[in-house]
């Protein structure tokens, strides 16, 4: 974008703001760089006001459902034409849902042209509050600075997942792996209610009544528009189960059929809405009044259950409705209470068997209720609907995060998390027809373990992590001196320095005495003074160990530079056996009285010999 940008003040009316330009008050013309430019007219985009407060301040208006005013939580809007390093403040001030993850310190996502991955703007720059300017209501206030000024910078509630994306995804997997997909029936805007199917199961040549029926599990995902974490959770199972050589994936093809809708409501999802249709009925508020011509996704979605549900082939064990939870941290599942014990019993297996296999799964969220106020939701209707064999659930996932087990630590979910749901889903389903001996399948560690892997010949050699010999260990303390603590005389050398200090050499072996001694060679640059070793012995013993002179010159800074080891002591008759903690005077003190006496009896022979 040059200099100024295009001038376009088109709002869309009711509608999404379509290349929104904000100038300063009294400007006028066109417009420069700074006044920056507002769009969400685009698939999945939601904004629909924006008014420009101070010079760094904006007030930002979400576009309500169509047809629904009710619903003003979901937006997604892109900015440009900003400045370098200019600073912002955005103030979302119409959100109809008070109770939700910002009080938990959510954050809104962010991306732009040259950084196309989604992250979380920082916490402490996000701030959720009940505001006095704006009638008591609460507000969602976020700083940021635009960094890049040819960048376009996109904001959202959460990661978004578009109609056309699951258009182009599912194009390109079923040209990759055997999947049968669908088109169950069409929205009221003519989109696609997408129906993937699995179904790799032998049928049986003659049909035992209630002994060899087919077990059918169906999906459902997407029915809220704003809930898009669900499709990511679609597609984490789809992959999980079109991959052809992993076990698991492989029986459960072989034995249970997946019909999966991954997108109830296309209409809402291409039009940007928080909860509704293009007709602004809340589809899971409609299961009990549905109507072909006003929710047809339902209407399909219900004759394919009764079909399934009524047939002598097959059995429905699962119905289970996928959504995001704008409230509550982690996944967790809610279900159905019954008179019957046994139905009751039988219902809470699957969920007890999800929560062990994930680690994001929130005990304290799930529910089993019979909610009177419920009775639109596919788990409240279908549950009476359908035979008492099967098991309805709604699934949630946190539009946020979740906790660690054990700990308050909130971790928030990214685009890998939710699939890896996906992935645990089908892994519990599994899981429950073993439990239930429906299916004669191993347990899953069994079947993991005989995976065949690469051959013996191909894997690494294990590595030798130490290779020096370990030093024994001893009972022996070491004293608590250095080797410069020790009043000792040094000659000085007018070469080297008048004030040099001693080395102390490491207590090491033989070995590594030699390589610390190496290490102690510094050029003239460094700031501690050089030491220039001449002269160096080794013991006869220990110089096959070694390399020759030549080489060892060959390594030092100048060939003029020798090595000299620091001379002798003028005291050298202290006994270091004597030395233990606190020892030091003692030693010292016995080897004066030594030296004196020594001296004393020198002096009686001389004046005796005279």
């Amino acid at each position: 974008m040059g200099s100024d940008s295009e001038d376009s003040d088109e709002e869309g009316g009711l509608g999404n703001v379509n290349r929104l330009i904000i100038r300063p008050h009294g400007h006028s013309g066109k417009a420069k760089k700074g006044h920056l430019c507002f769009d969400a007219a685009f698939e999945t985009g939601n904004l629909g006001n924006v008014l420009l407060i101070n010079e760094y301040e904006y007030d930002l208006c979400l576009r309500p459902d169509t047809c629904n005013p009710r619903y003003r939580f979901w937006f997604n809007f892109t900015v440009d034409n900003c400045k370098q390093d200019q600073r912002v403040i955005f103030n979302i001030v119409n959100l109809n849902k008070n109770n939700n993850l910002f009080n938990q310190r959510m954050t809104p996502l962010v991306k732009s042209t040259s950084r196309p991955k989604w992250q979380r703007l920082p916490k402490e720059h996000v701030f959720y509050y009940k505001s006095t300017i704006h009638q008591q209501h609460y507000v969602l206030s976020f700083a940021f600075i635009f960094d890049r000024e040819d960048d376009v910078y996109q904001f959202s509630l959460t990661y978004p997942y578009s109609y056309s994306r699951l258009q182009s995804y599912l194009s390109v997997l079923e040209q990759k792996f055997p999947l049968q997909r669908d088109a169950l029936a069409y929205s009221v805007q003519q989109r696609r209610l997408e129906l993937i199917t699995f179904d790799d199961v032998k049928k049986p040549e003659a049909l035992e009544p209630g002994k060899n029926q087919i077990r059918v599990v169906v999906i459902l995902a997407r029915i809220h528009a704003s809930e898009s974490p669900t499709s990511y959770v679609v597609q984490g199972l789809i992959e999980f189960l079109a991959i052809a050589n992993h076990p698991i994936a492989k029986l459960l093809r072989e034995n249970v059929v997946f019909k999966i809708l991954p997108m109830m409501n296309p209409d809402g999802v291409f039009l940007g809405n928080n909860r509704v249709n293009c007709l602004g009925h809340d589809l899971n508020r409609n299961w009990n009044n549905i109507s072909f011509y006003t929710h047809p996704t339902l209407s399909a979605t219900m004759d394919m259950l009764k079909e399934f549900d009524t047939s002598e082939c097959y059995q429905l064990d699962f119905v289970i409705d996928i959504h995001a939870h704008s409230t509550f941290m982690g996944c967790f599942v809610y279900g159905n209470a019954y008179e019957d014990v046994y139905r009751y019993e039988r219902h809470l297996v699957f969920p007890k068997l999800f929560a062990s296999r994930c680690a994001d799964f929130q005990n304290d969220n799930m529910i089993f209720n019979a909610d009177d106020r419920k009775q639109g939701t596919a788990r409240r209707y279908l549950c009476n609907r359908l035979s008492e064999n099967v098991n309805v659930y709604t699934l949630q996932v946190s539009m946020n995060g979740y906790f660690i087990k054990g700990t308050n630590i909130a971790t928030p979910y990214t685009e890998a998390d939710y699939m890896k749901v996906g992935r645990n889903l089908a892994r519990s389903l599994l899981e429950y027809y073993r439990f239930t001996n429906i299916l004669p399948i191993p347990p899953l560690m069994e079947i993991i373990t005989k995976r065949r892997g690469r051959p013996k010949t191909h894997r690494p050699r294990r590595k030798i992590k130490n290779i020096y010999p370990l030093r024994p260990k001893t009972t022996r303390e070491n004293a608590p001196i250095n080797y410069t603590d020790l009043s000792i005389c040094y000659d000085s050398d007018t070469s080297v320095g008048e004030n040099l200090s001693p080395v102390r050499y490491p207590f090491h072996s033989h070995f590594m005495l030699q390589h610390n001694r190496l290490r102690f060679i510094q050029t003239q640059s460094d700031p501690f003074p050089s030491l220039k070793l001449a002269n160096l012995e080794l013991s006869p013993k220990h110089k096959k160990k070694h390399a020759p002179a030549s080489t060892i010159s060959e390594n030092c800074p100048s060939k003029a530079e020798t090595f000299m080891v620091p001379p002798k002591s003028y005291v050298s008759v202290i006994d270091f056996n004597l030395l233990t903690r606190g020892g030091l005077e003692e030693a010292t003190q016995k080897t004066s009285e030594k030296v004196c006496a020594h001296h004393y009896q020198k002096l009686n022979r001389s004046k005796n010999s005279k």
